[in-house]
């Protein structure tokens, strides 16, 4: 920069106008919103594992999809003309993903503890962060994830009961199906109207399976209270961000930093439902943190300037 005299008017600059970058000040960026989200979904599902005793595990999805939907509705008022066939086909396949995900999770942690549910579902997201990335250092940064998501399960999930290993395998498999449909809806559809859609979508979806599981307990005014906060803090929030962080974050880089779900996880297991961690599972933190600071740095290193699109499902 070149320095100018006291005496001299400094030049007025314009504002450079475009897409706001990794760096923009007074931006939280697509990165700040990608660990947002992450925050608000992990404490919401630990207050969700407070709310299954009430209504099971389908009966808390169903509240969660519903209100969700509700409110996003009312915020978002998408418009349902003007739509190509394609438009809806990516919507509906994001909508089934999303409460498949949901609804596998929540079966997965009323039988195992949080941090090893989450720690299994997030292999879904790191094997489409391998898959996805165009770099082979992306894969070095997964595999140091790998590594810290298998000593966050002890060294192996023997323990753990193997229908709710299968459900949260499961859940993982749909999280890495939502994060593609979730970058398609996110460039076809305004906003966060195909959010919307797609939330109307599960919530529709999901809705039968809810009333036969849970019949009356659903209209629990507690229940009900709950079940809207679960909505706020796992879907409304969460994944409004990380539909806004998809339009300017590589699939591959929002996969690793998905591996940040396991030390949140289990930071929020520890506050709300009292699951304290060993050395090793601080470890294993540490480890899966130092993978997606890697991530992030291999990204912005790339170039101050371009942003890599998301690949196409």
């Amino acid at each position: 920069m070149t320095a100018t005299s006291s005496t001299a008017k400094p030049t007025p600059v314009t504002p450079a106008r475009g897409p706001r970058r990794f760096g923009s000040p007074g931006s939280l960026g697509p990165v700040g919103l990608v660990l947002a989200g992450g925050i608000s979904v992990q404490f919401g599902g630990a207050l969700a594992v407070t709310l299954i005793p009430r209504a099971g595990a389908p009966g808390v999805v169903t509240l969660r999809l519903l209100a969700a939907a509700v409110v996003l509705l009312v915020v978002c008022r998408p418009r349902l003309r003007g739509h190509s066939r394609a438009d809806w086909g990516t919507v509906i396949a994001f909508g089934i993903a999303m409460g498949a995900m949901n609804g596998l999770f929540y079966e997965a942690v009323a039988r195992i503890p949080l941090g090893p549910a989450v720690t299994l579902e997030v292999l879904g997201p790191l094997a489409l962060s391998v898959l996805a990335s165009r770099r082979a250092i992306n894969a070095l940064w997964a595999a140091l994830a790998l590594l810290g998501v298998f000593l966050l399960g002890g060294g192996g999930f023997s323990s753990l009961d193997p229908i709710g290993v299968g459900f949260a395998l499961g859940a993982g498999a749909m999280w890495a199906i939502y994060i593609l449909f979730s970058a398609r809806t996110g460039r076809r559809f305004p906003q966060a109207d195909g959010l919307a859609l797609a939330m109307a979508v599960a919530a529709l979806l999901f809705l039968p399976v809810g009333i036969v599981s849970a019949g009356s307990r659903l209209l629990n005014p507690a229940t009900l209270a709950l079940g809207s906060a679960v909505a706020l803090l796992s879907s409304v929030l969460p994944y409004t961000l990380e539909l806004l962080a998809l339009r300017r974050l590589p699939a591959s880089t929002f996969a690793i930093l998905m591996s940040l779900e396991p030390a949140i996880a289990a930071t929020a297991g520890f506050l709300i439902l009292g699951q304290s961690l060993s050395l090793t599972e601080a470890g294993a933190i540490a480890l899966v943190i130092a993978a997606s600071i890697g991530a992030v740095r291999t990204q912005v290193g790339r170039g101050k300037a371009r942003v890599e699109p998301v690949p196409e499902a």
